[in-house]
């Protein structure tokens, strides 16, 4: 069949990644049709909370000086919870300009304004059923309400991309591989939130916290929480993996209240009142099992690919700056009018010398080691960082260095020699591994 192209580009999903990636080529001048189900932009609204300045100035370049974000995250804590208190972290620098807290649904808002002003057609509320192809390669997508034609298609629909699933270019997911996070947005009193944590009211300073355990009862639980600061809100929530939440037949709402409970998080979020509720799959796939990212006249891209670093909470700009990529490959391609998966590898080679794979390469390990120490990190540890600390800070006419002893021989009877090396060569492993990268 002959085909007349609509365009000369299609990108599926209209999230920060697919934006970009349509950001890329109209600024280009191609034309690109950027498709998403979602009636609006933003719709979906389910991430950590922050966006990154450098991916952000890559993208749109100077327009961010116009972000309507809502507070610059400046102190960053990281804090390991026992049953009555913490272990914390902190790191402040007024002067940092690094991410800003934006929801979501006003970071698209933004995004998709500049995309359609530099010549970006947008069709929300439409549905991508299926791939079209010919002669093995893609040529357009096929849609709820009509087919559309293009020589490349961007896939950037999220974690649960069935166009990549139909093209066979990942492999199934496991339970070991998601992680389902659960978040709140809570409303309280902008000079209430101010005072709490310490925040000027210009927004020029903000605030995120990263949890980890805290509810004892599920000793082997790998869980993280965290808490992000807006103008007049809280973004406090929680991620597990979907392995741990099988075993232990909990519901990530569960833990979500539970985490809500304890004494050094509910003082946090005191008079407050929830105004939004929302979970999302988080893919944890890493390196170890990075998809096929490219196929003749197809390209994938974003949370659709797995590119995600957790520890680092970042998401957003593994997303723009993988869709940038995308764009800039299927430019490659359209000059060369040549759309053979051979022509579009240069995409694949365009994220080996990106900080995308790199830092999916250093971090291929971490979470495979992390949850198998699970029990340490999240239960063993902070229990023993609070005995320590109750020694030093006792006044009870005791000896202090008999309970040092004491505590000594009990750090090696709870916890067996075996099992603190192996925590030793777990954590240093994954040191390494991320010191020396690639």
């Amino acid at each position: 069949m002959d085909i007349n192209f609509n365009a000369d580009v299609i990108v599926v999903g209209a999230g920060p990644c697919g934006i970009s990636a349509s950001m890329s080529v109209a600024l280009n001048g191609k034309k690109v049709v950027l498709i998403d189900k979602s009636q609006y932009a933003g719709s979906k609204n389910m991430y950590g909370g922050a966006v990154y300045d450098c991916a952000l100035r890559e993208v749109f370049k100077d327009e961010v000086d116009n972000l309507p974000y809502e507070r610059i995250i400046n102190s960053n804590s990281w804090t390991f919870l026992n049953d009555t208190g913490s272990f914390e972290l902190k790191y402040k620098d007024n002067s940092l300009k690094n991410a800003y807290a934006i929801k979501r649904f006003n970071l698209e808002k933004w995004m998709i304004g500049i995309a359609k002003k530099n010549g970006v057609y947008y069709i929300p509320n439409t549905k991508v059923n299926d791939l079209i192809k010919k002669d093995g390669a893609v040529v357009g997508v096929e849609t709820n309400l009509e087919k559309y034609y293009a020589p490349v298609v961007i896939i950037a629909d999220g974690v649960n991309s069935m166009l990549a699933k139909k093209l066979n270019l990942r492999q199934k997911y496991t339970p070991k591989d998601m992680l389902l996070s659960a978040k709140e947005t809570l409303k309280l009193d902008k000079k209430t939130l101010e005072n709490r944590f310490n925040l000027s009211p210009d927004g020029k300073n903000g605030v995120c916290k990263m949890f980890f355990g805290g509810i004892e009862e599920y000793k082997d639980l790998f869980m993280m929480s965290f808490l992000y600061t807006f103008k007049d809100t809280i973004m406090l929530g929680v991620g597990a993996s979907l392995q741990d939440l099988t075993k232990y037949k909990l519901n990530i709402n569960e833990l979500l209240d539970k985490i809500k409970l304890h004494p050094d998080i509910s003082p946090l979020i005191e008079g407050s009142r929830t105004i939004e509720y929302s979970a999302h799959l988080i893919p944890e796939t890493g390196y170890n099992k990075l998809p096929k990212l490219y196929t003749s006249g197809a390209l994938l891209a974003g949370d659709a690919s797995g590119f995600i670093n957790s520890i680092h909470s970042e998401g957003t700009n593994f997303a723009l700056i993988s869709g940038k990529l995308a764009g800039e490959s299927a430019l490659f391609a359209l000059e060369n009018n040549d759309f053979s998966q051979s022509t579009l590898s240069i995409y694949k080679k365009k994220l080996d010398k990106s900080f995308i794979l790199k830092d999916l390469y250093s971090y291929r390990n971490v979470i495979d080691k992390l949850h198998s120490r699970s029990k340490s990190l999240s239960f063993y540890y902070p229990k023993k960082i609070k005995e320590f600390f109750n020694i030093i800070l006792s006044a009870d006419c005791k000896s202090k260095s008999k309970h040092f002893r004491k505590f000594f021989f009990n750090f090696i009877k709870d916890r067996n020699i075996f099992e603190i090396i192996k925590d030793v060569f777990a954590f240093s492993k994954c040191a390494l591994d991320v010191f020396f990268g690639r």
